[in-house]
């Protein structure tokens, strides 16, 4: 049986949770990796194709094209802001000020490709970039209201997790914002805006699977905490084989919807 489960954020709450991480760890074998490999071969696509786990709580088997607004940019922007304000020691709107410029001066400069955060906040309008900026500075502001609850070492993840299927066609990405390290365990943080779904679970599950597979040494984290501020939401995920073998099995089912989706509009056409 899988495990979750559900607390409501109140001072202390999140450090209960990371203290109480099961004392096991787990390590992904070679063998795990190839049997995944051959799963995603057989419902492989002709071209290539990224699942995570929004896919995974919404059993996504055709999805729209993605699209950059101010919502899909501000964790991006807020993250970035938050790992700068906290190697530079300057405030959070200098620190998203940067991030900003950053992404501009890549875009005049040519350096940032078609379709990418940088060229898109390049097209925007001044009052446009602003409303940006507002999303991303309160969500950096969350993030790290969250990372100071938190006692131990605690950092903002340099990117999420990604992991290329071999030969699968298939790239799994996992989404992480903080992670909190201690000499025994590792415990993965995602905060999410809203409240939780019936399916926010299996997204925790999809997450934490990733994240394990994208490790070289396969460890597995302890645990991974989903945040709902709106909500005053926790749910917790243990990094047990329930749950990774869960994990995997719903990230292969989204696989097994768009390859059947494929074929039968193929067959359609």
């Amino acid at each position: 049986m899988t495990s979750l489960t559900t607390s409501f954020v109140s001072p202390g709450a999140m450090n209960s949770l990371i203290n109480s991480a099961p004392a096991e760890t787990l390590e992904i074998t070679s063998e795990q990796r190839s049997a995944l490999a051959e799963r995603f071969r057989q419902v492989s696509l002709p071209h290539h194709r990224r699942l995570d786990a929004w896919m995974v709580e919404r059993g996504a088997g055709v999805l729209t094209p993605f699209r950059w607004s101010p919502t899909t940019a501000r964790r991006v922007l807020g993250n970035a802001a938050l790992r700068y304000r906290l190697a530079h020691q300057v405030s959070a709107m200098a620190a998203l000020d940067e991030v900003v410029v950053d992404h501009l001066s890549r875009a005049a400069s040519g350096y940032a490709r078609r379709g990418s955060l940088s060229t898109w906040l390049c097209e925007l309008s001044t009052a446009q970039l602003a409303l940006v900026t507002s999303d991303a500075l309160n969500w950096s502001h969350s993030l790290e209201e969250i990372a100071r609850s938190v006692d131990g070492a605690v950092e903002v993840a340099d990117s999420d997790a990604y992991y290329d299927v071999a030969t699968g066609r298939t790239t799994l990405r996992g989404r992480r914002d903080l992670i909190s390290t201690t000499s025994e365990q590792r415990t993965i943080i995602r905060v999410r805006a809203g409240a939780p779904g019936r399916t926010a679970g299996a997204g925790l599950r999809a997450d934490l699977t990733i994240d394990a597979f994208s490790q070289p040494t396969g460890h597995v984290a302890q645990q991974i905490i989903g945040v709902w501020p709106d909500a005053g939401l926790l749910l917790r995920v243990e990094g047990s084989l329930e749950d990774l073998k869960a994990g995997a099995r719903d990230l292969l089912r989204v696989a097994n919807l768009q390859h059947t989706a494929y074929f039968q509009r193929a067959l359609a056409s």
